[in-house]
């Protein structure tokens, strides 16, 4: 029997895949750095082999399924090569696997995550559906009707998918050390719009989204009355949100969702008009919407003391900015501290003012030092020159950040798509 094994199996869209195909009963092991990511803790659950990178693990018969991250001169990937293993790149296997399934394919500049956990959250209470987040989840089912895939359109990676549907939630400006400007994204979008096989599901608010091309339908959603989906007669509480759903101007349902902010609502009815269109009973869409508890690291709260701690992965102005009114729907009458950690030199450089405008919405800010990549270690600016934007702002360390019990039944946001995370935990354990 093959084996798939994976290089860089800790990867956000690496991880879940190895779970999918676990989950159908194949064999699966895969390969990566020591450092701790969250995404491995569901490969450890489900038993799947980690092993330190060496060429020693590849052996036929083998089947080997490479990260975006690693060069062919990487030695696993250059034994296989040598050996005559197979070496299929992630975007090609995971393209070539879900024409096995009805597959739903959810891209955009923002959401696509939030979103993708929802669908396959809200599709699975009527279907068999596999799914394949890129928070690092993923489920596999045999007799899946439905395969809900998260697409990223970085390096227009999401080109080797040929979906049966798209949700497509925005374009934007983003990944500005790949993408020239905001008309290449959209060049990139337009294109995966073409090979969509039966419908897309598309914002209706996004300028550039309106512009879309297709041999398919586009059914498009949001808040303004001219979408074939509308949410109306939006009310928000500390609880949550509600809205009514019209379809073409005729009422169809009401829902309710435990989640805030403007985007939330979006993303649901993204998933809704999905849901209409492959014939999915209200009653059922509803129960399921009020269900979900979300995805890792969006606005994953914890009490602490009498503070709230959020993680989450925001790391775009336009994220931050819906971030910071989630958090003031939820908690309007809290200080918002937001702890923010930019994430690679040429995205801090490229959008520095709209990160001090979108920073400024809260009411005091900290700032770490600027994550680098692997394909980016250093820049010419630094931290304080974000810092120098950003009306009351300080930069903050790991070893300085017990400074944040200062603020006294606040909420606290930790932002970012690096290691945000490490600061978090060593400001939880600065509490023991």
């Amino acid at each position: 029997m093959t084996v798939y094994h994976f290089v860089g199996i800790k990867g956000s869209g690496m991880s879940p895949l190895a779970q999918v195909l676990h989950d159908m009963n194949f064999e699966v092991q895969g390969s990566d750095v020591e450092k701790y990511f969250f995404t491995q803790a569901a490969l450890e659950e489900r038993g799947i082999p980690i092993l330190p990178f060496n060429r020693e693990n590849i052996k036929p018969p083998m089947t080997v399924i490479a990260g975006n991250a690693y060069p062919d001169s990487h030695e696993e990937i250059d034994e296989a090569l040598k050996e005559g293993i197979p070496v299929v790149r992630y975007p090609k296997f995971l393209g070539e696997f879900m024409q096995k399934f009805s597959s739903v394919a959810i891209t955009g500049a923002h959401g696509k995550t939030s979103t993708t956990g929802l669908l396959a959250h809200v599709i699975s209470g009527a279907f068999p559906t596999s799914y394949l987040i890129g928070d690092g989840t993923g489920k596999g089912t045999a007799d899946s009707k439905y395969f809900v895939v998260e697409a990223c359109e970085y390096r227009r990676h999401f080109l080797s998918y040929h979906p049966d549907y798209a949700i497509m939630t925005n374009i934007d400006f983003d990944h500005p050390d790949y993408f020239k400007d905001i008309e290449d994204v959209f060049d990139a979008f337009q294109e995966m719009a073409l090979q969509v096989k039966k419908g897309i599901i598309a914002c209706g608010d996004d300028e550039y989204l309106q512009k879309i091309q297709a041999n398919v339908p586009v059914i498009f959603y949001g808040f303004h009355e001219d979408n074939d989906f509308q949410a109306r007669n939006v009310v928000k509480s500390t609880t949550g949100t509600s809205f009514d759903v019209f379809v073409r101007n005729n009422y169809y349902a009401s829902f309710e969702i435990p989640a805030f902010g403007d985007h939330n609502v979006l993303n649901s009815l993204a998933v809704i008009a999905i849901c209409h269109y492959e014939g999915m009973p209200a009653e059922t869409i509803s129960a399921q919407l009020k269900t979900h508890k979300g995805v890792k690291r969006r606005f994953t709260e914890k009490e602490m003391g009498d503070q709230i701690l959020i993680d989450d992965y925001a790391h775009h102005p336009t994220e931050i900015k819906v971030t910071l009114e989630a958090a003031n729907q939820k908690y309007p009458d809290r200080e918002i501290v937001a702890i923010f950690q930019p994430h690679t030199f040429t995205r801090t450089q490229t959008f520095l003012q709209e990160f001090a405008d979108s920073l400024n919405l809260a009411d005091k800010v900290y700032l770490c030092d600027i994550f680098g990549s692997a394909r980016e270690q250093q820049g010419e600016l630094t931290i304080d020159d974000l810092k120098n934007k950003i009306e009351n702002s300080s930069v903050i360390s790991e070893e300085s950040i017990d400074i944040l019990r200062a603020h006294r039944d606040s909420v606290l946001i930790f932002m970012g798509a690096g290691d945000i995370q490490k600061f978090q935990s060593a400001y939880e354990k600065s509490y023991v």
